[in-house]
């Protein structure tokens, strides 16, 4: 590849980098750890995705892909898959439930407001709330994960109500680290499709930055526009909720596709080597 259309792809690498590298190390990830995975995706997504056409990917194709030996290739194709699926699914079965809550007519109340909800029961409870947003897992483990959060609270009637419009997890617990492997895998296939060569149609992505204000000015606009993007997600969710066979079981169609809507707030002091 040309040497002039690397450069700036360098640069690109050395800005992911840099964040990236900060949380690993503020949670104890160390190179030798991060440099296994690597070689991990780079044999699997070589295995997978860059293979000639009508002919099965051979180990040293893989090889020459990569840059790895053919003995390395060998050895990480033979080791199992990290397993990631239960973080993913828990902090999914989190946020469907306050969606669901804040979105459902039958779990809000006369004011269009998530309603406190009994934990058993006919109707609207707690329990029907899990049992249809969340799968097959017991309505008590979803609460405890939320009063955990302090995304809900129980009174002592027994009835459960909502206090936050989404799911964060708190501190660096697994299901918030999580969110690092979803959100910035999304942009990050999002960038990809933009990129590519035989791009026909991009998709949106679109960013407002400015790099010379002032500290007093960041607080007004991290709540403006807070609240302004959370409405605008809140549109989102009830849309594809009309469309998803998960939600909304009558919805007809062909194959099984995942599709969102995502925003994110940045602020850093402004660096010359990190801009």
């Amino acid at each position: 590849m040309d040497k002039k259309r690397l450069t700036p792809l360098y640069a690109a690498i050395l800005g992911l980098l840099r964040p990236l590298v900060r949380i690993l190390l503020r949670n104890g990830i160390s190179y030798g750890t991060f440099a296994d995975l690597s070689k991990w995706v780079f044999v699997d997504v070589a295995a997978r995705e860059f293979s000639i056409k009508d002919r099965k990917q051979s180990t040293s194709r893989v090889s020459v892909i990569t840059g790895l030996s053919r003995r390395e290739v060998m050895r990480v194709r033979k080791l199992p898959k990290p397993d990631i699926s239960a973080s993913i699914e828990k902090h999914n079965r989190a946020a469907r439930v306050i969606a669901a809550w804040r979105r459902e007519h039958e779990f809000l109340d006369a004011d269009g407001k998530p309603a406190p909800l009994s934990m058993e029961g006919q109707g609207a409870t707690f329990s029907e709330l899990v049992k249809r947003f969340s799968g097959n897992v017991p309505p008590r483990a979803v609460l405890d994960e939320l009063v955990h959060v302090g995304a809900v609270a129980q009174a002592v009637d027994g009835r459960v109500s909502l206090l936050s419009r989404a799911y964060i997890p708190k501190d660096y617990d697994s299901h918030k680290i999580n969110i690092l492997g979803t959100d910035v895998k999304h942009l990050l296939s999002t960038i990809n499709h933009n990129l590519s060569p035989d791009l026909t149609t991009p998709v949106f992505q679109r960013k407002v930055s400015y790099d010379n204000l002032p500290d007093e000015i960041l607080e007004e606009f991290h709540r403006q526009f807070s609240q302004k993007a959370q409405k605008l997600l809140e549109s989102a969710d009830t849309w594809l909720s009309q469309h998803d066979r998960d939600v909304t079981p009558t919805v007809k169609g062909t194959g099984r596709n995942q599709a969102g809507f995502g925003i994110f707030f940045f602020q850093n002091p402004y660096s010359e080597e990190e801009k």
